[in-house]
């Protein structure tokens, strides 16, 4: 990168194909407190808390992907001490050799409440002209325009409310709605690319018998608490929600069907070797499918539901694939 683009007034980012940082200029790194090349190589998903993480693979990846192009994107990224810090983002992809690259142009903008008491001054500016100077048109046009302007900010800011809609109210993580949207759109991406895509549909066994022995506010607790697990256990570009009650999706882009099968039964080890605190030890049943040619995503949560009832019929604690007992 050159100097010049390196001290540029906007933040600058080059990513992988997988969002993983190949080039990062001086200007952002400063602005998230980093030193020179601190952020070479990690993926962009250290810099950003559930929502943001949201926000990239819900709209951002999918676009880019699509389009090659996504623009005026707003985002708060973490910075080295963990606060957040808001952009607007703009970004293509480009061809480099035989793979794709994304450049990020990065804007920092004000926080929300800068912006609000901002504007609760230029209300009050403008009421305290009128009562003052009834004659003033020309002045409170500017004002006005002024705070045309602000409020269209701050509208921009009040995305942040699409998060909240399409987040699960409990646990933080995606939500039903959402989750659906999601597999509809990486549906259509794998159907026009041929990319694999799989998913796991996980349940925790026993449930009802938490609730009884322990009380739902200890239920809760196990939801919350697993809803981490699967955070934490899935890898960059994979996303994890909660379908209602104690079902759990985990969206494989990428992943084919011996692989799915694989990271199922790895979960469902891992869920089983772990402490859970209030109830100790915890269970889950695991189906999973893979997308074939002209399946729809009501389909394929079907096949994912048929393979998690094969694990329950047979003892729990399983992870099918729905190809294996499809064959069967």
């Amino acid at each position: 990168m050159t100097h010049s683009l390196s001290s540029s007034p906007a933040g600058l980012l080059t990513l992988s194909h997988e969002g993983y940082i190949l080039e990062a200029n001086k200007t952002f790194q400063e602005e998230l407190g980093y030193k020179p090349k601190e952020l070479i190589g990690e993926h962009l998903e250290k810099l950003c808390r559930p929502g943001a993480k949201m926000i990239f693979h819900s709209y951002f990846f999918p676009n880019i992907n699509m389009y090659g192009v996504v623009k005026e994107l707003f985002v708060k990224l973490k910075n080295k001490e963990g606060t957040e810090v808001p952009f607007i983002l703009n970004a293509r992809q480009r061809p480099v050799e035989e793979l794709q690259q994304i450049d990020v142009v990065l804007l920092p903008m004000k926080r929300r409440m800068e912006y609000e008491q901002e504007l609760r001054q230029t209300k009050l500016q403008l009421e305290e002209t009128i009562r003052e100077k009834e004659t003033a048109l020309d002045q409170l046009k500017n004002i006005y325009q002024e705070i045309q302007a602000k409020q269209e900010t701050l509208a921009v800011l009040n995305s942040e409310l699409l998060i909240a809609a399409n987040t699960d109210n409990l646990t933080g993580i995606a939500n039903r709605k959402h989750l659906l949207e999601l597999l509809a759109d990486y549906n259509s991406l794998s159907q026009s690319t041929g990319e694999s895509l799989s998913v796991l549909l996980i349940d925790i066994d026993y449930f009802k018998k938490v609730n009884d022995v322990y009380g739902h506010d200890a239920g809760d607790e196990v939801l919350i608490s697993l809803a981490t697990f699967l955070q934490q256990f899935s890898r960059p570009g994979q996303l994890v929600g909660r379908l209602g009650g104690e079902e759990f999706l985990m969206l494989l882009p990428n992943v084919d069907k011996t692989l799915s099968l694989a990271v199922g039964q790895r979960l469902k080890e891992l869920v089983e070797q772990a402490q859970w605190e209030t109830v100790g030890s915890l269970t889950v049943s695991i189906g999973a499918a893979t997308l074939i040619p002209k399946d729809s995503q009501k389909e394929l949560i079907k096949k994912a539901d048929l393979a998690l009832y094969y694990s329950k019929e047979n003892g729990r604690n399983q992870a099918t694939h729905y190809d294996d007992i499809h064959k069967d």
